[in-house]
């Protein structure tokens, strides 16, 4: 994959990058697979704002994602690796030797064309999905489940891998992205391989209006606002904070606060935070 660039017709165009979508080997999606996605502009079910920054954006479809990899034993055939609006990943579409197409996250290296298999009888190659109990230490996964049956819900973004370091008991232990080791029940799924799309990071988006196709909205700083909208506001000029530490709007501190209020059961399962 590489990055195009383009010429300076413009000052939004100047610094404005693209993927080349070299990987990108399908242009329209399965149709049997698209749902409908409604924008909710961060509110919640009471209309009240929750996430700030939200709303616009281009309208798109849902891809529907099979996170769970849970078709054990029946191969299928890659049909096409598709851009897919909703995530920072490539997803591929695969076709079961039974005629069901199912969506799944295209890890690097996987192209139009190549079978893949889930369960005990899938070989160690990138695509197929295993139990980590079965996979020999040092296997570089993605996907991972956290419970086993719920489906991938950690490393899943373009570019990123949990690499498994070791088992012992019901346990095994990933290095994470992050560089968090952490121990996941062995029982739990992975699919092998790096999430494809690896560039992703060092696209530059060039000009707010990409930002507002995406659907994020301008963020404002507290320090050039009122003292009415925000702890940090008001003052002749440049001003500092003025505090002990920053606050976000409604007064409480902003960075290096801890947040979790009791002790969760996941901690014991941490072997190395990330500072």
């Amino acid at each position: 994959m590489a990055i195009k660039h383009y010429k300076p017709t413009s000052p939004g165009r100047r610094f404005y990058t693209t993927a080349s979508f070299d990987e990108v080997t399908k242009k329209t999606p399965e149709k049997s697979l698209l749902q409908p996605k409604k924008k909710h502009a961060g509110r919640n079910n009471q209309g009240k704002i929750t996430v700030r920054h939200h709303g616009g954006g281009n309208r798109v479809k849902y891809r529907v994602i099979d996170f769970k990899r849970n078709k054990d034993s029946i191969p299928a055939k890659v049909a096409g690796i598709e851009y897919d609006p909703n995530r920072s990943a490539y997803i591929a579409l695969l076709h079961y030797a039974d005629g069901e197409k199912r969506y799944i996250l295209a890890p690097r290296g996987l192209n139009a064309g190549d079978t893949v298999m889930s369960g005990l009888t899938a070989e160690i190659k990138v695509g197929n999905c295993l139990k980590l109990a079965d996979m020999p230490v040092g296997t570089v996964v993605h996907n991972v489940e956290l419970n086993p049956g719920r489906g991938g819900q950690i490393v899943r973004s373009a570019g990123n891998e949990a690499r498994l370091m070791a088992k012992e008991g019901k346990h095994a232990t990933l290095k994470l992205p992050s560089g968090e080791m952490r121990m996941v029940l062995a029982e739990c799924r992975a699919t092998i391989g790096q999430v494809g799309n690896i560039e992703n990071k060092i696209v530059s988006i060039g000009k707010a209006g990409r930002k507002r196709h995406m659907g994020i909205r301008p963020t404002v700083r507290g320090s050039v606002m009122n003292p009415v909208d925000h702890p940090h506001g008001g003052g002749e000029g440049k001003s500092p904070v003025g505090r002990k530490s920053p606050l976000t709007p409604w007064g409480k501190p902003a960075l290096g606060k801890k947040t979790r209020k009791h002790k969760k059961h996941s901690n014991k399962l941490i072997i190395k935070r990330v500072n």
